[in-house]
């Protein structure tokens, strides 16, 4: 475990250990998708681990899914997530903020536009969500013309640079979680007959061309990806061919040496062994359900270069403290996830407040 908390170069940073904080959706932004006042306060309290991924952020009004998302393409986002990351820095951390196209998943009644989710294809999810009125059905998408997803593409470039201004260290790309970029992936999801649409190289490259454009955008270095390969949720099908994607599309990705790659694994030992030959950079290793006695096995093993942690790190502000410490965890409290104020968000005590 000594190894999880050695310093590690990581982009143009070098992190004070080996941790990461996995991104969480928490639904507390102002409605115009600015982060909320205990924004800066609940990442700063996490601040002792190496990188803070924030949660899913939109890059457009398009991009939104769901209900109290905050954005970063406007000139209040920006101000608002300053005070988060400005919080992060004054305790030494750093954080990347993670930029997230809900494309399908999204309902007309979450959005500042009111308007249909846009997706590759007119296929819904078959999925419900939550909205104002409750538990609602969500309604087919509207499908991006060609035109259309070149601009998307340009929408993430813009979100990048927002970021920037706001102080991010970096931008993680959501490429996971069946979100737009793992909707082109999908056949399910996927039906198009243009570039982006049909083949393997067809399929990926919309998540290529994003990530070359931030790297263009912001540098290499502060850029960074997500996958989540063969999830299967809300609808997504990667078919028999899914693994040889992934294996092309980590492949050109490694190309263009971003900070990192963030893979948040279902299952498939052979694929992310794969991976591990195909990418030559860092690795950051996510296994949902891992236990507190198995933390550091990756890192171990060679497998990864960092581990990203989620309900523990949202439970224990000074989760690094008490893996040192071998301390209690807190538990998560699933009440106060999403949405709502202090409770489950920022009022978590340390070992000290115990």
């Amino acid at each position: 475990m000594s190894k999880l908390f050695d310093p590690v170069r990581v982009g143009r940073y070098t992190l004070q250990n080996r941790l990461v904080m996995a991104p969480m959706t928490r639904s507390r932004a102002q409605r115009d998708g600015t982060p909320g006042e205990l924004a800066a306060e609940y990442y700063a309290q996490r601040a002792s681990v190496g990188l803070i991924v924030t949660e899913g952020t939109q890059p457009s009004d398009d991009g939104q899914g769901y209900l109290t998302t905050p954005g970063i393409y406007t000139d209040a986002h920006v101000a608002g997530w300053k005070k988060t990351t400005d919080a992060v820095h004054a305790r030494g951390g750093h954080v990347f903020i993670q930029l997230m196209h809900a494309g399908r998943m999204s309902h007309p009644d979450n959005t500042p536009h009111h308007r249909l989710g846009v997706a590759p294809s007119a296929i819904a999810p078959g999925a419900p969500m939550f909205t104002v009125t409750g538990m609602q059905d969500i309604p087919a998408p509207r499908a991006l013309t060609t035109e259309e997803v070149r601009q998307t593409v340009q929408d993430f470039r813009y979100a990048a640079r927002r970021a920037i201004e706001a102080g991010a260290d970096g931008v993680e790309i959501h490429g996971a979680n069946a979100y737009l970029i793992q909707q082109f992936f999908a056949p399910s999801a996927n039906a198009r007959t243009d570039e982006y649409g049909g083949s393997i190289e067809s399929r990926a490259r919309f998540a290529i061309e994003v990530a070359t454009a931030i790297a263009e955008e912001i540098g290499a270095d502060r850029t960074a990806i997500r996958l989540s390969p063969g999830t299967t949720l809300w609808g997504i099908d990667e078919g028999v061919n899914g693994p040889d994607l992934y294996r092309h599309l980590v492949a050109e990705l490694d190309k263009l040496g971003l900070a990192y790659l963030h893979i948040m694994h279902q299952g498939n030992e052979a694929l992310l062994a794969d991976v591990g030959k195909l990418w030559h950079g860092t690795l950051i290793l996510n296994r949902p359900g891992r236990s507190r006695e198995q933390v550091g096995a990756d890192l171990a093993t060679g497998l990864a270069d960092l581990e990203a942690y989620g309900q523990m790190i949202l439970a224990n502000p000074d989760f690094v403290i008490r893996l040192k410490e071998g301390a209690p965890m807190n538990d998560a409290d699933r009440n106060g996830f999403f949405g709502g104020a202090a409770q489950g968000y920022t009022d978590y005590p340390t070992l000290n407040e115990a």
